[in-house]
């Protein structure tokens, strides 16, 4: 019988354990815990996805090749172009809807409805578009760049920010090709874009300009105002809508949405939402179909010149508190709610409470300013709010209800 010294002893325990260790990684037995935070099935891309959002992207699409044998004759920019197009082009879909029309017997029948474009967000199938796209839709088809058209479902979506998410399955042995999400925060006036779309029913078309302005508030509805719209120059034409705006370097950095021409015709200026807009937007569509957003806890009355009049109001803008929820978060708060009592057709407005004027350090003029300033609040956060109370203005912090609540159940 041979014997170990204690030193030896610990030695071989030690390289035995590493042994057996190095073993059990290698079957699989024991998994090294992924530090991003992504799940086992996430793909390579999730990388580059938002933290609470995880796509799967294809790998191909997230460099441009720009020399190429067959790019060389072109110049440095024609490079830029034909890679975009060539490497992205198929992740831009055409989608068309059907909705339900009614005949002159008041008989419901299906009837052609809208077209426009969108973007492959997801290789499962996911794409991105616009809400008025898919609007009143009772079918959805996506046309692939194959000719392939497969009916698709809507997985949620977002008027305020005219973003929605559409799902299809794709074909089998089909890997789809998508694009990837670029930054939306760092855009400079004068910077290239492209956009690839279906105008005219033309299939992917591509158009180039520059970041004409940023930071622009669109009002799309008497209720909603898009802010930090992306201006560009870049030709948005009849098809365009939902379609990818991208930098020169192939990823997007805002969604092409609507063109303004004084003409009525496709000459005018273009605008897109902030790709970081719908970074935000796309996880919680996917997740729960909608955005869940924040709202005060009370009736607010947007202030007319008759109320104006009538209670000899020092302002001519803002939202009249009417009423807070009794105990509500706006009550415990301070928002201080009318007492006195006036008819105004059938409604009755209780006069003497606060005026709002600003939100989360944005004025507020009409409902629309406040559902602006609210649009990427949730239940539960706080955010400054500033009143004009007996002649003086009084900032308060107020804890945000689930706004489906406070609207729905009133």
């Amino acid at each position: 019988m041979r014997l170990y010294s204690w030193w030896r002893a610990a030695v071989f325990s030690t390289l035995s354990a590493l042994i057996v260790l190095m073993f059990a990684l290698g079957i699989g037995l024991i998994k090294i815990p992924n530090l991003n935070g992504a799940g086992e099935g996430a793909a390579d891309g999730d990388r580059t996805a938002p933290a609470s959002l995880k796509l799967r992207e294809s790998p191909e699409t997230r460099t441009l090749q720009l020399n190429t044998a067959e790019l060389l004759p072109y110049s440095p920019d024609e490079r830029e172009n034909i890679a975009v197009y060539e490497q992205l082009n198929e992740a831009v879909v055409n989608i068309t809807t059907e909705i339900q029309a009614y005949n002159w017997f008041l008989e419901p029948v299906p009837q052609d409805g809208t077209s426009g474009s969108g973007t492959i967000i997801d290789t499962r199938g996911l794409v991105l578009t616009n809400n008025h796209v898919i609007e009143k839709a009772i079918k959805v088809f996506i046309n692939l760049a194959d000719g392939a058209q497969i009916e698709g479902s809507v997985k949620g979506t977002d008027p305020e920010n005219d973003l929605a998410v559409v799902e299809f399955k794709p074909p089998p042995g089909v890997d789809l090709r998508t694009i990837p999400f670029g930054d939306s925060s760092g855009l400079k006036v004068g910077q290239k874009v492209l956009a690839i779309g279906n105008p005219f029913a033309f299939e992917r078309t591509l158009t180039v300009g520059i970041v004409s302005g940023l930071g622009r508030p669109i009002q799309t509805s008497q209720r909603n105002i898009i802010r930090d719209m992306i201006q560009t120059d870049a030709s948005i034409n009849p098809g365009n809508s939902g379609g990818p705006l991208l930098d020169a370097q192939g990823r997007m950095i805002g969604v092409t949405t609507m063109i303004y021409s004084p003409s009525g015709g496709s000459v005018g200026i273009g605008f897109a939402v902030p790709v970081n807009t719908a970074k935000r937007v796309v996880a919680e569509l996917i997740e729960y179909g909608k955005v869940r957003r924040g709202w005060l806890d009370a009736t607010l009355v947007q202030v007319f010149p008759a109320l104006v009049r009538y209670a000899k109001l020092s302002v001519q803008s803002g939202l009249l508190v009417s009423r807070t929820k009794k105990a509500g978060l706006a009550e415990k708060a301070g928002l201080k709610q009318g007492s006195d009592p006036v008819r105004y057709g059938s409604s009755v407005i209780y006069l003497g409470g606060d005026i709002i004027t600003k939100v989360d350090g944005m004025k507020v003029d009409t409902l629309a300013d406040l559902y602006s300033a609210l649009e990427d609040n949730k239940g539960g956060d706080k955010v400054e709010v500033e009143v004009l109370r007996n002649g003086g203005t009084v900032k308060l912090t107020v804890t945000l209800a689930d706004r489906d609540e406070v609207l729905n159940h009133p």
